[in-house]
């Protein structure tokens, strides 16, 4: 590796490290509370840093491994870009802004890129296609989703609620399983990718619900 490289490196790990500690903070801390705002600014800080990173990386030297990296980097931080900018459209009225569309037009195109290149390694016989298939069918997914919603009046008033709860927490699997992926190397590699997801996604589903039934809920929803 040459100096930027090590040094982006760097930068990238530390980002990841703070968007970590700052993801968990901002789960366990009161929803609309001054320390869950303070958390939550310091987590979309890192995973920005992340990103970003993630594409400088590539950039500096576009090996297949990091073209599949580059393009998770791209449909990790989505869920944490759209998390953070439904807070701007609370109102039914409030629709997308150009810079939402721009960002859900690369989700999509990282989603089916990721689709492509799995569907490609599976028909060679690489069991990691099984990730990258994973990823893209969910990246695809999300993309075509929030594009017919952008295109719709927005529903209920609490409905940002909800989705600033999915997708924050969409992006913190991402955070987990990055974290995983490089750590838990006592784990098989298709595991060690896929189980913040398996593991995480019921969970943010009965957060959802657990919201939607009581009444703080409510309460959270209008302090955030």
């Amino acid at each position: 590796m040459t100096f930027v490289e090590d040094a982006t490196l760097g930068v990238h790990i530390l980002a990841g490290f703070a968007a970590l500690f700052a993801g968990f903070g901002a789960i366990v801390t009161t929803k609309g509370g001054r320390r869950h705002r303070r958390a939550g600014r310091i987590y979309v800080a890192g995973m920005t840093v992340v990103a970003v990173t993630s594409l400088v990386l590539f950039a500096l030297a576009p090996t297949r491994g990091r073209t599949f990296l580059a393009l998770v980097a791209v449909f990790s931080y989505y869920f944490v870009f759209s998390g953070d900018r439904v807070l701007s459209r609370k109102r039914p009225t409030d629709g997308p802004e150009p810079l939402d569309w721009v960002a859900v037009g690369l989700l999509t195109a990282a989603g089916v890129g990721l689709l492509a290149t799995g569907a490609l390694r599976f028909l060679a016989g690489d069991g990691f296609a099984t990730v990258m298939l994973v990823f893209g069918a969910a990246g695809t997914g999300f993309g075509v989703r929030d594009l017919a919603t952008f295109r719709r009046e927005r529903a209920a008033s609490r409905e940002w609620f909800f989705e600033h709860i999915g997708r924050m927490g969409g992006g913190y699997i991402a955070t987990v399983t990055a974290f995983s992926s490089v750590n838990f190397d006592f784990l098989p590699t298709v595991a060690a990718w896929l189980w913040p997801t398996v593991v995480g996604t019921p969970l943010i589903f009965v957060a959802i619900r657990k919201y939607k039934r009581g009444p703080s809920g409510a309460a959270a929803s209008s302090a955030d």
